[in-house]
């Protein structure tokens, strides 16, 4: 907990763990990874591996700076000690920002499913009341975020583990009442070959998956809430190797064993409903749904939380209204929530409304923003190492591997990326990277402007006295 900021310890460790491991398991995995599926080819594993190699690297470079300085503003307060007031501002606001916009995209997502259980409400009546519930739970406490995190984790981790499972055994050919023509290893081969689409489609693989790994960060954000801020920290970095391996890896090489890559059913339905129902499994569909809404309601639910928690620290140091930074007698920034659940309304209207101008510009916007926090990370640890060294070496308890050189690989394969995507005009790659790099730039340049207007103060202190935000 942060001394003195208002906010309280009120995430228990099992809460902390669930977070960890369902922070990696979003929404995008049962939805998106059919189209990355079509792309690649059975390829897309090496896809999800190099992006899941790259979300390991950024989070041992966080770990190692959260666990010197547990903190509600993450690697934002890191960058704002590391590379300047303007970096912390930027990557902030930018953070904010993509988070609104994703509390929009989850509950059209979530009222698409509900209407088709209970058409008798609307869809944007669902939209309104998924946003009500979440917003309730919010603001009553952490601990009630918590609790409804934990569970809604603890259903996306049992049904990735017992499909993975089921289709394991069904390709074994050992999976009791279910004899399927089509399961087996050598779908990886026998469909035009590993790489039906050439090298090339390893590449457009990654644009199409890299953005379902966001929200791995949000347990070194979660901690400072915590009991054992640099337990939490240093227990969620370490197992996201096989958090990764498991959930992401593990799932789609069931998937694309099931069912050959090229298969129409796995765009159509979607390719975990599409692999259930290969194996003749009843209801898969409807199971499914269950398992997308619980992925879609703890998106939202996490959204709403870490939007909020990034606008307090902003609130904090300085950096947005004083307002956002003030608290309940729980514990709870009441204004920083209000704030970011009245944006993502705005931004549901607009889904509504206008679909394929405002929402979409949005979308695009912020599509990127995950690579430039990444970005970020890198360069925040490459300073914050020295700087935690010099002046309390004994925090290092988390340390990144071969430093300074697979942050520098790290760095270049974000750029990489980046750079790729800009050539990319088949998936909107390059849509996306200008017009989140035009959103980056108006808020950069509103950094740069207020911090000179301030005189370049020095940073605020959001864990001790003085200016030692990183190591404290």
């Amino acid at each position: 907990m942060t001394p003195g900021s208002g906010l309280q310890a009120g995430l228990k460790n099992r809460h902390l763990t669930m977070i960890a491991i369902g922070g990696v398991i979003g929404a995008g995995l049962f939805v998106g990874s059919s189209s990355g599926i079509a792309t690649a080819g059975p390829a897309i594993l090496l896809s999800y591996a190099l992006v899941g190699t790259l979300v390991v690297l950024v989070m041992r470079m966080l770990g190692e700076m959260s666990a010197a300085n547990p903190t509600s503003g993450s690697f934002s307060a890191h960058a704002d000690r590391a590379l300047g007031r303007w970096a912390g501002f930027s990557i902030g606001w930018l953070y904010w920002f993509f988070w609104v916009v994703v509390l929009a995209v989850e509950a059209t997502a979530g009222a698409k499913i509900l209407a088709g259980w209970v058409p008798a409400v609307p869809q944007w009546g669902w939209a309104l009341i998924v946003m009500i519930v979440l917003t309730a739970t919010n603001l009553v406490s952490v601990g009630s975020y918590g609790e409804f995190e934990f569970w809604f984790a603890g259903i996306k981790v049992v049904a990735i583990g017992a499909f993975i499972v089921v289709g394991l055994l069904a390709v074994f050919g050992v999976l009791p009442g279910v004899h399927s023509d089509h399961a087996s290893f050598g779908n990886l081969t026998s469909h035009g070959g590993f790489l039906p689409h050439g090298p090339g489609s390893i590449l457009t693989g990654v644009l199409l998956v890299v953005f379902s790994f966001m929200g791995s960060e949000i347990a070194t954000l979660a901690a400072g809430e915590s009991e054992d801020p640099q337990g939490a920290v240093t227990k969620a970095t370490n197992s996201i190797i096989w958090r990764i391996g498991v959930f992401y890896l593990g799932s789609i090489l069931v998937v694309v064993s099931l069912v050959p890559w090229n298969d129409p059913s796995l765009e159509k339905q979607g390719s975990y409903v599409a692999a259930l129902n290969s194996l003749g499994i009843a209801h898969a569909g409807d199971i499914m749904n269950v398992v997308v809404l619980t992925a879609v309601l703890s998106c939202l639910n996490s959204g709403l939380y870490t939007a909020s928690r990034m606008a307090f620290s902003l609130g904090e140091r300085g950096d947005a209204p004083k307002a956002f930074s003030r608290t309940t007698s729980r514990g709870v920034p009441m204004a920083a929530i209000l704030v970011s659940v009245v944006f993502g309304f705005v931004a549901v209207f607009f889904n509504y409304e206008f679909p394929d101008s405002v929402f979409l510009f949005l979308v695009n916007s912020s599509g990127a923003v995950a690579l430039f926090v990444w970005l970020v990370i890198c360069f925040s640890q490459l300073r914050m190492r020295r700087i935690i060294q010099r002046e309390a070496p004994e925090k290092l308890i988390v340390k990144m591997w071969l430093y300074p050189y697979l942050t520098w690989a790290a760095a270049t394969l974000i750029m990489g990326v980046l750079v790729y995507m800009l050539f990319d005009t088949e998936h909107d790659g390059r849509e996306t990277v200008l017009l989140s790099l035009l959103v980056a730039a108006i808020v950069l340049a509103v950094a740069v402007v207020k911090e000179r207007l301030e005189g370049n103060r020095a940073p605020v202190a959001t864990e001790e006295p003085a200016d030692r935000v990183g190591v404290g």
